[in-house]
């Protein structure tokens, strides 16, 4: 690997122990620039915020939703064999996994000079794996940085107050110098590409809220068991802890590296998240910007996408559930997707391999289709009992003050690690780039 244009430092992340990571990990939230006001740890930080430089957020950013080439598929249901599943829609794999590789989730982030999105959902192989299967990590960082998009200017707007920030993070979250990740989840394709997953697998739900069965199923007898349908609230609360997990995973990876870079920061849900989307109802307070939709039926707002950047698998972004359900049978069968022999991949024979699924014929998408455009009928959305779009958890990145946890704690091991990190001359590379909108 050329080392010639990785910053001084970095080696030491490079070296550092999976062990050392994974035992050290805590959440660190006191920053450069942090005050805390009252009670035991009033403090005020002697320093200016210092925003990461481009090594240290781009490295992050990869730990959290990294692609890490093509993934393995699922070799074999019982079911339909000798035929692939069918279940995944990237052919990509990222650092972190997804239920059944739906993969539905995508990154956004903020700091000082904007507001990003980082597209990894359905990239391809990035940089080349070298013969030891390992990727250069030069090439690795170029890759990713390609694929950030700026979206608007300045930080997240975000007050650092109730109801939007919990009452115990308004001293430290989204603050001048931080970097602030959030995965977002298209919730309405994941539970679109479950019902697909349950069909090939000869299950069809009800409506166990209104106490209905779906009309018009009982055509698709021969694809699935009419008789023994399961609760569509079920279908909604298991793709909810799917994707739960999904985002929760990548922020955990993000935050093994956090403890490699000797960054402070930590993993969390403590934001509202129709704030974080847009959907606060103060126009002061436009979040992600994300549309965003009200009814009586509903306890809560319903945002369902961004214009342009990320629109989630439902109405107003679709016309209608059956052309949803068409645009997630071309993502997984269409150019680059996981089951087009076009798309390339690590078999001996990749093309026999893409090849053995078998695709979403008519039959499939209209009953699909069916129980999909029954869900947004009766509830006015997809899906009709959780958000179309999720978001929870977060991750922070930013640099510790070390002068704080001297005079409040004992210096445990991890900080030492910490000060050596910061000794070997990460933070003195702050090279100044913007990234391209």
């Amino acid at each position: 690997m050329d080392m010639e244009n990785i910053p001084p430092g970095f080696t030491d992340t490079l070296d550092f122990r999976l062990m050392d990571a994974l035992f050290g990990r805590r959440a660190r939230r006191f920053f450069m620039g942090a005050s805390i006001p009252d009670g035991y740890f009033k403090y005020t930080s002697k320093h200016d915020p210092l925003p990461l430089t481009e090594w240290e957020q781009i490295a992050v950013l990869s730990a959290a939703a990294g692609n890490t080439g093509w993934h393995n598929l699922i070799m074999r249901g019982e079911r339909y064999a000798p035929a692939l599943s069918n279940y995944a829609c990237s052919a990509g794999g990222r650092t972190f996994p997804s239920a059944a590789g739906f993969h539905t989730s995508q990154l956004f982030f903020t700091d000082d000079a904007g507001v990003y999105f980082f597209d990894t959902r359905d990239a391809p192989e990035m940089t080349t794996r070298s013969e030891g299967g390992t990727f250069d990590v030069e090439d690795l960082i170029k890759a990713h940085r390609a694929r950030i998009r700026k979206i608007s200017e300045g930080r997240l707007k975000l007050p650092p107050e109730t109801p939007y920030v919990e009452a115990h993070n308004t001293w430290v979250v989204n603050h001048p110098g931080t970097t602030l990740i959030i995965p977002v989840a298209d919730l309405a394709q994941h539970v679109l590409a479950g019902i697909c997953y349950y069909t090939q697998n000869g299950v069809c739900f009800y409506d166990d809220v209104h106490g209905k069965r779906i009309e018009g199923l009982e055509k698709f007898g021969n694809l699935v068991d009419t008789e023994n349908p399961l609760p569509l609230s079920f279908l909604e609360m298991w793709s909810l802890s799917e994707v739960t997990a999904e985002l929760s995973i990548a922020c955990y990876a993000g935050m093994l590296m956090l403890q490699a870079m000797g960054l402070g920061g930590w993993m969390f849900n403590g934001v509202d998240p129709f704030a974080v989307l847009g959907a606060s109802g103060n126009s002061e307070v436009p979040g992600l910007g994300f549309r965003y939709d009200s009814d009586e039926r509903w306890a809560l707002p319903n945002p369902t996408g961004l214009s342009g950047v990320f629109e989630g698998y439902t109405p107003p972004h679709y016309r209608d559930m059956r052309k949803a359900v068409d645009a997630l049978t071309e993502r997984k069968f269409g150019k680059g997707g996981p089951f087009n022999p076009d798309t390339p991949g690590y078999y001996r024979d990749t093309k026999a391999v893409r090849s053995s699924a078998v695709p979403h014929n008519e039959e499939f998408r209209e009953c699909v289709a069916l129980q999909a455009q029954y869900i947004y009928d009766s509830f006015g959305k997809f899906p009709g009992t959780v958000p179309s779009i999720f978001v929870m958890p977060y991750l922070q990145a930013h640099h510790l003050d070390l002068e704080f946890y001297d005079q409040f704690y004992e210096k445990e091991p991890i900080l030492k690690l910490i000060e050596s990190i910061w000794s070997a001359g990460i933070l003195k590379y702050n090279k100044n780039f913007t990234y391209t909108s």
